[in-house]
């Protein structure tokens, strides 16, 4: 084979890895939601409750109390999920799903709240971020197909780990137990094949209830 030859075949074998990876990456919205509001996932990095953590000087109060918030937080979607667990029975892999995300948030909800000697949370006023946080779940439950509701957990299970990931702090950090808590966390084994069987990558919806979660993430970090 002459090497004009040779070439022109390693240029034809390039293409075609290169156009199977494209399709690939055309079915994965797991992938394409979060790249669609990366730019939100920085803004919330560079935020000062996020840079303070980091710097491992952020006022002990602030940190009080965007713990409380998310204990609101935390309770009020583990309830959301309850009744999804019990109402959603088909899909099957769409009605599992929703048991072993309420069996987990339920798990942890008791954790935090035991360790925070909380015994509920209806004496906690919910900042206006929270309030309409939640109050956005709480739309997505009501008034779309549950496959939505999904979505709408994604950017917390996404975002924290990946903020856990980008900060930079030594053990001698005050903070440091928020980083080595969410660091590793793999949402991926939970999301990724549910919705790229049930949602099409260009499904617009998706993508605006996606973002949405991800801005109140953003204004949750903002308001702390």
């Amino acid at each position: 084979m002459d090497s004009a030859t040779l070439f022109a075949f390693c240029l034809i074998c390039i293409s075609s890895v290169a156009g199977h990876n494209d399709k690939q990456q055309e079915k994965d919205i797991y992938k394409s939601l979060w790249i669609s509001s990366l730019d939100l996932a920085y803004k919330t990095l560079y935020l000062d409750f996020v840079q303070r953590m980091e710097a491992g000087d952020l006022p002990a109060e602030r940190y009080v109390n965007f713990t409380i918030q998310d204990a609101y937080y935390l309770v009020k979607v583990t309830d959301m999920l309850q009744n999804l667990s019990t109402s959603v029975q088909k899909p099957a892999a769409l009605s599992r799903f929703f048991r072993g995300r309420y069996k987990s948030y339920s798990s942890f909800r008791d954790y935090f709240l035991n360790m925070y000697f909380l015994k509920g949370v209806s004496d906690i006023i919910p900042t206006p971020a929270i309030k309409k946080y939640v109050s956005d779940y709480e739309t997505v439950m009501n008034t779309k197909e549950p496959i939505y509701f999904a979505v709408s957990l994604l950017p917390c299970s996404r975002l924290w780990v990946w903020l856990a990931n980008k900060v930079e702090m030594k053990q001698s950090n005050a903070y440091y137990a928020w980083k080595k808590d969410n660091k590793d966390g793999h949402p991926e084994k939970h999301y990724k094949k549910l919705l790229n069987k049930y949602l099409n990558v260009t499904d617009k919806e998706a993508y605006r209830i996606f973002r949405m979660q991800m801005q109140n993430e953003r204004d949750f970090f903002a308001s702390s």
